[in-house]
C-alpha cells in the first residue's frame, strides 16, 4: 500500500456539448426535432418529460398547450408527457416570486420524475432561467431542453448556460451554471410576437457584435431599416447569428462557468440589471440594455476610449432599430431613483467576486476591461442621455 499523502490531487474532466438546433413549428404533428433530441438515456428506456411552458404564448399563439399534448400524444409510448403542460406566467416579474419556483418542484415531485427524465422549458428568458434553475436542482440536476420564444432568448438568453431567480432585490441572486440537454430555436415563434418582444432581441445582437465582431456590426448596419420593419430574412439572420456568436463565446473563451471577472458579454449589463430592478421590470432586460450600453458608450466618448463619430454612429444605430435611450428611465418611480442607479456599480462588483470589471469598446470588434470606473463621469454621462433624449 501506497504510502499516504496529507494531500490529494485528482483531475475530474467532464465533456460538454453544447447544441443548437434550428426548426420551424416544432410541435407539428411531423415534425421530429424535439423527439430526436429526448433520445433515451440508456437503451430500451421510454422517455418522460415535463413541458412548462410561458402562458402568454397563449395570446400570439391560441391553443398552444393543446398543441404540445396533441405532439407528445402522437409519440406513443417511445416518449410520453409525465403530467400535463405546467403554465407560468411570463416577464420577469415571476423571478421575484419564489412561490413560482416551488410550483415548478412540486411539478417534478409529482410527476415522478428522475435523472433519467427531461425537463423541456417553452418560453422567453424569464421563465428559462427560473425553470433550468428548478432543473438543475431537483434531483441534483434533471436534464434540461430549452425552447427559448422571444427574439431576445433564441439570440442571447436563451442559449447560453446560466440559469437563476432573483433574491434579495438582486438580479440572479440564486442560480447555476448548467449547459442544457439542447436548446430547439423555433424561428417561426419570432414572426408572432408582439413588436416590443420582436426588438428587443436586436440589442443583444447589437451588443455582441460591438464586442467581437465587426463585419457582423456592419452586416447589421447595413439592414437597419429592414430590421426595424422585421422583415423576415434580415430578423432571421441576425437573430440567428446573434445566437452563434454568443454560444461560440461560451464555448471557446475559456471561462464559461464565469470563474474569472471579465464579463465581455455584459457590455452596457451593468446599468440595465439596475434599470430593471428600480423600475420594478416595468423595463424588458432588452430595453434597459439599449439605455446601459447608451451610458456606457457616452462614457467612453467622454474619457477618449470611442471616438466621438464611432460613438454617434452607433447610438443612431440603437435608436434606428426602434430603441429609447432615456424614456424608459422614466418607468422608475423613486424620487431618488435616478441617482440610485449608480449602485448597480457595486452590485455588479460583487456579482463578478470583488474585482470591478467593465467591458467596454474602442471600435466595433474591439473591446477592452476597465477596472476602475469614474462616477462623476458615468453621472455626466446619464445627465446626457436626459438631455439629449429626454
Amino acid at each position: 500500500m501506497a504510502e499516504s499523502s496529507p494531500h490529494l490531487s485528482f483531475p475530474i474532466t467532464l465533456q460538454h456539448e453544447h447544441r443548437l438546433i434550428f426548426t420551424r413549428d416544432v410541435f407539428a404533428p411531423d415534425n421530429l426535432t424535439l423527439a430526436q433530441t429526448l433520445a433515451p438515456r440508456e437503451p430500451g428506456e421510454n422517455v418522460r418529460a415535463l413541458v412548462v411552458w410561458d402562458a402568454g404564448l397563449e395570446t400570439p399563439f391560441p391553443g398552444f398547450a393543446e398543441k404540445i399534448t396533441r405532439w407528445f400524444a402522437a409519440r406513443g409510448e417511445a416518449v410520453k408527457l409525465a403530467a400535463p403542460p405546467v403554465a407560468l406566467p411570463g416577464g420577469e416579474r415571476i423571478k421575484n416570486d419564489f412561490s413560482q419556483l416551488e410550483l415548478v418542484w412540486k411539478a417534478i415531485e409529482a410527476a415522478g420524475l428522475c435523472r433519467h427524465s427531461y425537463v423541456v422549458a417553452v418560453g422567453g428568458g424569464a421563465v428559462l432561467d427560473l425553470v433550468g434553475f428548478a432543473a438543475a436542482t431537483a434531483h441534483r440536476g434533471i436534464p434540461l431542453v430549452r425552447l427559448p420564444t422571444t427574439s431576445l432568448s433564441q439570440g442571447d438568453g436563451g442559449v447560453g448556460v446560466k440559469n437563476g431567480v432573483n433574491f434579495f432585490g438582486k438580479k440572479n441572486w440564486l442560480g447555476a451554471f448548467v449547459v442544457p440537454h439542447a436548446i430547439i430555436n423555433d424561428l417561426s415563434l419570432l414572426h408572432g410576437l408582439p413588436v416590443r418582444e420582436r426588438r428587443v432581441g436586436l440589442i443583444e445582437a447589437v451588443k455582441v457584435a460591438l464586442i467581437r465582431d465587426a463585419a457582423f456590426f456592419e452586416f447589421i448596419a447595413a439592414r437597419v431599416p429592414a430590421l426595424a420593419r422585421f422583415e423576415p430574412e434580415a430578423f432571421e439572420a441576425v437573430i440567428c447569428e446573434s445566437a452563434r456568436q454568443h454560444m461560440e463565446h461560451i464555448a471557446t473563451a475559456g471561462d464559461p462557468f464565469e470563474r474569472g471577472s471579465a464579463r465581455p458579454l455584459d457590455f452596457g449589463h451593468w446599468a440595465a440589471h439596475k434599470l430593471e430592478q428600480l423600475s420594478e421590470f416595468r423595463v424588458s432586460h432588452g430595453e434597459a440594455v439599449a439605455v446601459g450600453m447608451a451610458i456606457d458608450l457616452i462614457y467612453a466618448r467622454r474619457i477618449g476610449l470611442l471616438p466621438e463619430a464611432e460613438a454617434e454612429r452607433i447610438l443612431a444605430l440603437i435608436q434606428g432599430l426602434g430603441f429609447e435611450l432615456f424614456a424608459p428611465v422614466k418607468e422608475i418611480r423613486s424620487a431618488t431613483g435616478r441617482q440610485d442607479m449608480l449602485d448597480g456599480l457595486e452590485e455588479f462588483r460583487e456579482h463578478l467576486g470583488g474585482r470591478l470589471s467593465i467591458p467596454m469598446i474602442r471600435a466595433p470588434g474591439v473591446r477592452l476591461e476597465i477596472h476602475e470606473i469614474d462616477s462623476g463621469v458615468v453621472k455626466a454621462a446619464f445627465d446626457e442621455l436626459r438631455e439629449r433624449y429626454g
